[in-house]
């Protein structure tokens, strides 16, 4: 007996994927938000956690903490509450979808889970005076938060059957190779400001590593990366994808471009502040880019339903 036609799937597909949608908004923007804090000196605006002062969830007026600083950490620490009410609701729009599904659901609650990580992380780092690492897994978790509700977009349209890929495995191990080199580059990208004078308030440890050693670093890791997508787009049109995925592979391409002209400049000029938050913002984009390519290059079909009465058909899962 064939599967029911997902009725649920449809009514509250389009609910979902805008949910999903906002929650790449969100994910990517609080990590540009993030980055204004940093190049303002204002992560210790409010010095204390959760509170901003002791006694206080709100700015107060002191002598030693500029009020500017003061709202600008509490206005990231308020965009926490929206990411994590949008990664709420993804997750309540994920289950009611009928019938269950087990994929989509996990995803969804990566979203709001992903709001406490970063909460507990946002107050280790002030505990620990904005140490580098922290501001650094700060925003490499922010990254991986970003790549997943990515992924919740494509799974509110798509069904739980495993991915049927629209590459070849060689294809898919290049795919993955540039994906590990990304990884990489944006851990670089993390050492990078770590080591620079954006590193925090005036006050906070640097990295004790070469500037310009990471930076070099940092270009040669892109470098690598736009090669291998070169190689990986004549890989592409080899194989036939369709056009809809080749439109993902050209803005990967373009955002990448763009995201390394934009560090060339910030390195000439000196890194001023305004383009450290445009880079920051960049590099969501690229990791948005690479993750709607990922999804365009398998289709996930609806999983046939197993029947267990004449009246109640259920639903296999895929897997995750």
């Amino acid at each position: 007996m064939s599967a029911a036609p997902l009725s649920g799937d449809r009514v509250l597909s389009p609910l979902g994927r805008a949910t999903a949608i906002a929650a790449v908004i969100t994910q990517a923007g609080i990590a540009v938000t993030g980055s204004v804090v940093r190049v303002t000196g204002s992560g210790l605006g409010c010095p204390t956690w959760p509170q901003c002062f002791p006694g206080s969830l709100v700015p107060q007026p002191h002598p030693e903490v500029a009020a500017l600083h003061q709202w600008i950490e509490f206005s990231n620490r308020l965009l926490t509450g929206l990411v994590g009410l949008v990664g709420l609701a993804c997750l309540v729009v994920a289950l009611l979808v009928r019938p269950r599904r087990r994929r989509l659901i996990l995803l969804a609650a990566t979203m709001p889970a992903g709001v406490v990580v970063q909460a507990v992380l946002g107050g280790i780092t002030v505990l620990a005076g904005l140490a580098w690492w922290t501001v650094a897994a700060h925003f490499l978790v922010s990254m991986v938060l970003v790549w997943l509700a990515v992924s919740l977009v494509a799974a509110f349209t798509e069904g739980d059957a495993p991915p049927r890929w629209l590459l070849p495995p060689p294809l898919r191990g290049l795919l993955l190779t540039a994906t590990v080199t990304l990884m990489a580059l944006l851990i670089a990208g993390t050492l990078v400001t770590s080591a620079g004078p954006h590193a925090g308030d005036a006050a906070t440890p640097r990295l004790a590593l070469s500037v310009a050693a990471l930076a070099q670093l940092h270009a040669d890791l892109l470098v690598g990366f736009l090669g291998l997508l070169v190689g990986l787009g004549f890989a592409l049109r080899a194989v036939g994808v369709p056009a809809g995925t080749w439109r993902r592979y050209l803005v990967l391409v373009g955002v990448v471009i763009a995201q390394g002209v934009l560090g060339a400049v910030q390195y000439l000029t000196g890194v001023p502040e305004v383009l450290v938050s445009l880079h920051v913002l960049g590099a969501a984009l690229v990791v948005v880019a690479t993750a709607a390519l990922w999804t365009g290059c398998r289709v996930r079909d609806e999983t046939p339903a197993v029947t267990v009465s004449s009246t109640r058909p259920l639903a296999s899962t895929g897997t995750t």
